[in-house]
């Protein structure tokens, strides 16, 4: 398996300080040697990946985890204008969230996400989620050049 030869920066749009926490304690217990900035909404989102409103030296994300239901511009809204933008649509977005929704599952994939998740609801199922993803994107999977 592959070695990153620097650590993966993942930006996390979630609005729940709870689910950020635990996402965090996940990534630690997982031993992912990751950068991970959370942001609470997808408005703060498009701050830090257009480096504005005080995220002006935020580092290019190598890989962004984006909740669906958020209050100011929420996951749908960022996403489809992360996808629009010829500079940013090649950031690879996992939507992690608690909808289980046909509807928000189509429109997701239609938007060009990589992958869909539900939020598990046990903090170990979590934590295998956490380490399901670093073994797929950060060993196997060769990333976009930042």
């Amino acid at each position: 398996m592959k070695v990153p030869s620097r650590p993966i920066v993942l930006v996390m749009a979630e609005d729940d300080p709870e689910d950020q926490m635990l996402v965090r304690d996940a990534f630690k217990e997982a031993r992912l040697a990751n950068r991970l900035v959370m942001v609470s909404d997808g408005e703060e989102l498009m701050d830090v990946l257009n480096r504005r409103s005080g995220y002006e030296d935020a580092p290019r994300p190598d890989m962004l985890l984006v909740d669906l239901n958020m209050p100011r511009k929420d996951g749908r809204e960022a996403i489809a204008e992360i996808k629009a933008d010829p500079g940013l649509r090649g950031i690879p977005i996992i939507v992690l969230t608690t909808s289980g929704s046909e509807e928000d599952i189509a429109f997701s994939y239609d938007r060009g996400v990589n992958s869909y998740i539900r939020k598990p609801v046990t903090f170990d199922k979590l934590v295998e989620m956490v380490q399901a993803l670093g073994r797929y994107w950060f060993e196997i999977v060769e990333l976009p050049p930042n």
